[in-house]
């Protein structure tokens, strides 16, 4: 098995060269930090029909995501850099298609139109600026699609609420919002500071990895998010996380537009053996 790797803003993904196709046990033990190679998700090339290639998206626990906005830059700079596909291209997630665009190390990708629709995002019922209750504290959710699920709790909402981000329990917080009933996929969680009508700063709890530090879908979501509540209009936004910045645009429909650099890392490839450590469940 070989691997390539690459981080956006910190947001690391390997993409699967050769070898065996992925199942939940080695997606699991590809992303363990001490055990394997490590990383916060695997991108897997399949064939498409519908798209000029496919990739599979899975996430450090086993599970596949439906979209992943810095997973698929780094797909996109791979497939361009290394497979020698056009620099715009389209790209079958499994659930979606998206067209990217590369430009030397940045890459943008059209990631479709935010819905904040329960049935579409997916939650059991409406969640918008809707307090919810975390074990005696409250916070107040706005929840929206992306392609996949977001649960953004923006820091002005909160009752007698800090200055800074990380003056909140937010890791805790993102952990018990993930699972929460609400979301019967589970859901990705942002919580937010609006800087100003063209800026914000986030802190990301991502679904089956906990925390990173920069994630495309999730700068997306809390922009779509923001623009929703009133709270920046449409236009171009630059997110900053602990990783980095992104610059996300959206337009008066909600279509969003998600551009940042993608850095390479290198290649890994198994030793002899390494398969056999693999967990089977």
């Amino acid at each position: 098995m070989r691997l390539f790797k690459a981080h956006g803003l910190g947001n690391d993904y390997l993409v699967l060269v050769d070898g065996p196709p992925i199942t939940v046990p080695t997606a699991r033990a590809l992303c363990d930090r001490h055990r394997g190679p490590g990383g916060d998700g695997i991108l897997e090339p399949f064939a498409s029909d519908r798209a000029d290639a496919g990739i599979r998206i899975w996430n450090p626990d086993g599970s596949v995501a439906e979209k992943s906005g810095n997973g698929l830059r780094i797909a996109s700079w791979w497939l361009h850099h290394h497979r020698g596909l056009a620099a715009v291209h389209t790209v079958d997630t499994g659930f979606d298609v998206v067209r990217s665009h590369v430009r030397g190390d940045e890459v943008t990708v059209q990631m479709g139109s935010a819905t904040f629709e329960a049935p579409r995002i997916p939650t059991a019922e409406s969640v918008q600026e809707r307090p919810i209750d975390l074990a005696g504290d409250t916070v107040v959710v706005t929840a929206v699609g992306t392609g996949n699920p977001h649960a953004v709790v923006f820091l002005d909402a909160l009752p007698a609420g800090p200055a800074h981000l990380d003056e909140l329990p937010w890791r805790r917080w993102g952990a018990a919002l993930e699972t929460h009933p609400l979301f019967p996929n589970r859901t990705n969680v942002q919580f937010a500071k609006v800087l100003g009508p063209t800026d914000i700063e986030i802190r990301i709890w991502e679904r089956g990895a906990g925390e990173t530090s920069a994630s495309g879908s999730s700068s997306c979501g809390v922009v779509a998010a923001a623009v929703r509540t009133g709270r920046v209009p449409p236009g171009s936004v630059t997110v900053h996380m602990p990783g980095g910045t992104l610059h996300v645009a959206l337009d008066d429909a909600y279509a969003l537009t998600l551009r940042g650099p993608v850095a390479p890392v290198g290649t890994w490839e198994a030793a002899p053996g390494f398969a056999a450590a693999w967990p089977t469940s």
